[in-house]
C-alpha cells in the first residue's frame, strides 16, 4: 500500500515476547473486492460505459487502484489510472475551499451580502411570472440580499443554466449564460449578467442547486486579484502536489484526456460535436471562462489528494490550507431541514443516513459526466470512481459505494 501523505497511528508495542506480532489484515477483503472488478467489467462489456478509473484510500494509503476499458471507444486506447477526466461539479468543492481560505484571512464575513464585494449583486429581483412562448418574465424586488453563506449552500435563489428548471434554463439561455461558459465569455461579464436576472425564490428560502459557485469563483478573483485559474494553481494545486488538475489541459498532456462519450440508442459513441452547452473538447480549446462550478479536469490521484487534505482537517504533507475548525464548520449541515449540505459538500446526516452505507459525517458529491467521490472520517476512507459520459440514467456512484463498504473488513 502506498502512503498518501498523512501521519498514521503507531500501534503500542506488544509485551508478549514468546508470540510473534500478528500482521494487520488487509483493509479490504480480496474476494469482495473482486465484485468491484466484475461489476465494472460487465458495464464496459455491455457498453454502459467506455471505461472507468477507481481509487480507494484507507488510513491515508492507497489500497485499491484500477482502470478498465478504453479512453476513447473509437481509437480503443486503453484507459490508464493517470488519465484525465472532466470532473464538472467536483470543481465546486475546490472553489469552496478557495473561498474559505480567503474567509480565514479576514477578507469577508460569511453572512455579509455578496453585493458588498460584487456590486452587480447589490439588488435582486425574484421571478413572479414566466411566459414559455418567448421566455419573457415579470419579477419583483426581493425582501433579502444574497449572502456568501447562501451561495456556498445553494440557498441563494439562483438556478442552473442547462440543467436547472425549465423556466430558468430558458431565461439563462436567452441571456447567453451556460453552465460552462460560452467560448469567448468571461466569468466577470457573465456573473454581472446573471446578477441582473431574477432569482427563482427568496434568498435562504429553499435549496436550489445553482450557478452560485460560479459567482463565488468571481468573488475569489475580485478578493485575490488573480484569475480563478491562477488562484487554484498557486494556492491549492501546487501546495497539494496536484500536477494534473487544470481548467486548460496543456498540449503535452492532451493524449491523456478521456474522450467524452454518449449512449446513443444503446450504443456507446464518442462525442465529437458540441451538444449545445459546450464543445466536448473544451479542456483543450482556448478558454476565458473559468467556471468555479464545473470547469476543471483532473485525475483520480489528484482529487484524492485534495480530499485527503479535507479529511485531515485542512492539511496534507505538512502543508496547511485551512484550519481544523474551519473544516469542521464546512462539514456541518448549514441548511437545516432544507437539505443535508455543508459549505461546499453534500453530507451524511441523521436525516439521510438510512439511504446508503456511508457513516454519519461523511461528505460527498460528483460531476455531471459520471464522476463520484466521498470521504468517510470515521472509517478514514476515501473512494472515487470516474468515467466521462453525457446523458443517460446509469447510476455509477450508488453501486460503487455498496461494493466498497461491503469489501471493508
Amino acid at each position: 500500500m502506498r502512503p498518501l501523505g498523512i501521519l498514521t497511528a503507531i500501534a503500542a508495542a506488544t509485551t508478549l515476547p514468546a508470540v510473534a506480532a500478528a500482521q494487520p489484515a488487509a483493509p479490504l477483503d480480496p474476494a469482495r473486492v473482486a465484485n468491484i472488478d466484475r461489476w465494472v467489467t460487465d458495464l464496459v462489456a455491455r457498453q454502459r460505459i467506455p471505461g472507468a478509473s477507481a481509487l480507494i484510500v484507507k488510513d491515508g494509503r492507497v489500497v485499491y487502484e484500477k482502470a478498465w476499458g478504453v479512453r476513447d471507444i473509437d481509437t480503443k486506447a486503453p484507459l490508464k489510472p493517470d488519465d484525465l477526466f472532466r470532473i464538472a461539479s467536483q470543481t465546486k468543492a475546490i472553489t469552496s475551499v478557495a473561498v474559505m481560505m480567503l474567509w480565514e484571512e479576514g477578507r469577508f464575513g460569511l453572512d455579509e451580502p455578496v453585493g458588498s464585494y460584487l456590486p452587480a449583486f447589490k439588488e435582486h429581483t425574484v421571478l413572479t411570472t414566466f411566459n414559455p412562448a418567448d421566455s419573457s418574465y415579470e419579477a419583483k424586488p426581493t425582501r433579502r440580499r444574497i449572502t456568501i453563506r447562501q451561495l456556498l449552500t445553494h440557498t441563494s435563489g439562483l438556478d442552473y443554466a442547462d440543467i436547472g428548471s425549465d423556466e430558468f434554463k430558458a431565461i439563462y439561455a436567452k441571456a447567453g449564460i451556460t453552465a460552462w461558459g460560452m467560448e469567448g465569455a468571461s466569468l466577470a461579464a457573465d456573473v454581472d449578467k446573471l446578477a441582473k436576472l431574477p432569482l427563482k425564490h427568496e434568498p435562504g428560502e429553499r435549496f436550489t442547486y445553482s450557478l452560485s459557485i460560479d459567482v463565488l469563483g468571481r468573488l475569489v478573483e475580485v478578493l485575490s486579484g488573480r484569475t480563478l485559474e491562477q488562484f487554484f494553481a498557486e494556492r491549492i494545486f501546487a501546495p497539494l502536489k496536484m500536477p494534473d488538475t487544470y481548467f486548460r489541459v496543456p498540449p503535452a498532456k492532451a493524449a491523456r484526456l478521456v474522450a467524452m462519450h454518449q449512449d446513443t440508442a444503446g450504443t456507446m459513441r464518442a462525442m465529437r460535436e458540441p451538444r449545445g452547452w459546450a464543445n466536448p473538447d473544451y479542456p483543450l480549446r482556448p478558454m476565458t471562462y473559468f467556471s468555479g462550478g464545473a470547469g476543471l479536469t483532473s485525475t483520480t490521484r489528484d482529487y484524492v489528494r485534495f480530499l485527503q487534505m479535507v479529511l485531515n482537517g485542512g492539511t496534507l504533507d505538512g502543508v496547511r490550507l485551512l484550519g481544523r475548525k474551519t473544516v469542521e464548520m464546512m462539514l456541518t449541515n448549514q441548511t437545516g431541514t432544507l437539505n443535508s449540505f455543508g459549505l461546499g459538500f453534500g453530507l451524511e446526516t441523521s436525516a439521510n443516513d438510512a439511504r446508503q452505507p456511508l457513516t454519519l459525517g461523511s461528505f460527498e458529491w460528483g460531476g455531471a459526466f459520471r464522476t463520484t467521490y466521498w470521504a468517510d472520517p470515521r472509517e478514514r476512507l476515501i473512494a472515487v470512481i470516474y468515467t466521462n459520459t453525457f446523458g443517460g440514467t446509469l447510476d455509477l456512484g450508488g453501486p460503487f459505494k455498496t461494493l466498497v463498504y461491503a469489501a471493508l473488513r
